[in-house]
């Protein structure tokens, strides 16, 4: 089993081939391997034939037998020649083509560097800040203002309820969604917001629907830019569907046996549909499994 390790302290002396997630704009570059892609690994982002603008520390994978492999994060300009070999593709395209461990830190990967690319100078009063350094964060030598890498809380949520003998989830259309993609209801916590209140809000803001018997169901790291999504699954409790319509093009109840197109299996949200149509429930809740 391999595990990876966070850190900002760079190891000393030299070291071996490690892992590469280097970034042209928001694409992540990779060997072209027929039908896969291979991360790049090297000692040195030079000795790949690339020049980073910037480069950072991200940690080590570990592995029961006690090998170690350093990891890095680094952007190249956008106009600067690739390798003969390499491509440079979006992480939801090129996702189908790694494994989920790498997914996840080539995820991590692009928020840091993103991080490290707009938070140069201070918010507070302008100066040119540092890194710190056995944390992720910057601090103005200035001011003393702190900053850390943003995260945007968001829940995403499954609201079921019983229609005869079926149960049954509300899925719904954004306009931003592909032609016949439905998905659960998600959105962005608010200041002073908890996450349960969040949730209650947002159901009843785009459907009109309240909901009752909210359960925690699982998290997931979404770097599209900088969320994190926290699962729920809840019951239905009152109300029609009305469509806030600025949001929504469509909202429906839909059973197990007739889903539309879902989201990708790499997303939380599809998590999620395919526990409502296993009709199973988060490990520890099986009060609440569907009769």
């Amino acid at each position: 089993m391999t595990t990876f390790i966070a850190s900002t302290a760079e190891p000393e002396g030299d070291r071996g081939p490690a892992y590469w997630f280097i970034f042209q704009e928001d694409r992540l570059l990779a060997w072209q391997r027929g039908e896969a892609a291979e991360l790049p690994r090297a000692a040195d982002a030079s000795d790949l034939g690339l020049t980073p603008l910037r480069q950072l520390y991200l940690g080590h994978l570990h592995d029961d037998d006690g090998g170690r492999t350093e990891c890095y994060c680094a952007e190249i300009a956008p106009n600067a020649a690739l390798p003969a070999g390499m491509i440079a593709e979006g992480l939801r395209q090129i996702y189908p083509r790694l494994d989920e461990a790498t997914f996840a830190l080539a995820g991590r990967a692009v928020q840091i560097v993103a991080w490290d690319r707009t938070h140069r100078f201070c918010g507070q009063c302008g100066a040119q800040v540092v890194p710190l350094e056995h944390e992720r964060a910057k601090r103005c030598p200035e001011c003393g203002l702190v900053n850390y890498p943003r995260l945007s809380p968001a829940i995403i949520i499954a609201v079921v309820r019983d229609a005869g003998h079926e149960r049954r989830i509300l899925l719904a259309r954004n306009h931003r969604f592909p032609p016949g993609r439905y998905s659960v209801l998600a959105g962005y916590v608010e200041p002073g917001e908890s996450l349960e209140e969040c949730a209650r809000r947002e159901v009843c803001e785009e459907t009109g629907i309240s909901i009752r018997d909210l359960r925690y169901f699982g998290s997931q790291p979404w770097p599209f830019p900088n969320s994190l999504m926290i699962g729920f699954t809840a019951d239905y409790d009152d109300g029609e569907i009305t469509l806030e319509e600025s949001e929504l093009a469509d909202a429906r109840w839909f059973g197990a046996d007739a889903l539309p197109e879902l989201p990708p299996k790499m997303t939380i949200a599809r998590r999620l549909i395919d526990w409502f149509s296993a009709g199973a429930v988060p490990p520890g809740d099986e009060a609440a499994r569907p009769p």
